[in-house]
């Protein structure tokens, strides 16, 4: 590829980027309620409170939509990281990503779990944590086919065929069909965004620098990040111990 391609390649990403969650949007509004009611009461998840589904034992990360940003900037703003993974990274070497996450503590759990393996801010949680384990998302499965994934970490926590009433699996799949929206949209708007913020700044990303950044990254190194929320970028930091992973630092390799 010559350097025009890849000066061309961001603006073709960022439109078929675009065009795939537009697609998914339109597969998931298209999506018949009865089958996923229908799932929701076969598979009847009860809730043990064992906490595992608040560590990085089952999720590596707890997503924020724009809305659960501003609620937990409310509560403690230090809590707040950028999301994994980074999708682009400019000429410069700056990453950017689609919203926060949640830190996890040394051990792996949210910050926001009691000792007592409760969550502290139960009435405030996050749109994901008020879903959860119900997903309605296109995903790659174990056999790597593409298809609806409705519940996560199944038959890994919790008890599973307790009666659920059709009026509450209604409940619960509004719910769930209203989140993947809005994740999907601010997805949608983040790239649009940054489309327009490149543009404006004769910014492109650019593979070899992001190879390069990556590299420093899981050296340990802090790396600057921006994070899209409300229509804007935010600047920040990271390093792979925010993630929960562990540097790797280049050395001479002992010979026994």
């Amino acid at each position: 590829m010559d350097l025009h391609q890849k000066t061309l390649a961001p603006t073709d990403r960022f439109g078929r980027m675009i065009a795939d969650i537009e697609a998914e949007t339109d597969a998931l509004l298209g999506y018949p309620d009865a089958d996923l009611v229908r799932i929701i009461r076969e598979v009847g998840f009860s809730c043990t409170c064992c906490g595992r589904c608040c560590t990085r034992e089952l999720n590596d990360h707890v997503f924020l939509l724009d809305g659960d940003t501003e609620q937990v900037r409310t509560i403690d703003p230090s809590v707040l990281m950028p999301a994994p993974y980074f999708e682009f990274c400019d000429q410069n070497g700056i990453f950017y990503v689609s919203g926060y996450a949640l830190r996890t503590r040394d051990d792996g759990t949210c910050v926001f779990l009691s000792e007592e393996r409760r969550c502290t801010i139960y009435d405030r949680r996050m749109a994901i944590c008020r879903v959860y384990p119900y997903m309605l998302h296109r995903e790659e499965g174990e056999d790597g086919t593409v298809d609806w994934r409705q519940i996560s970490g199944l038959n890994q926590h919790g008890e599973y065929y307790a009666s659920i009433g059709e009026d509450e699996a209604r409940k619960i799949a509004c719910e769930v069909r209203a989140y993947e929206e809005a994740y999907l949209d601010q997805e949608v708007a983040f790239l649009r965004c940054l489309r327009d913020y490149f543009a404006a700044n004769d910014l492109r990303h650019i593979q070899k620098v992001y190879d390069r950044q990556m590299a420093l990254f899981r050296k340990g190194a802090p790396v600057p990040v921006r994070v899209y929320c409300r229509g804007a970028f935010e600047e920040t930091t990271a390093s792979c111990g925010d993630y929960g992973v562990a540097s790797h630092r280049a050395g001479k390799v002992r010979r026994a």
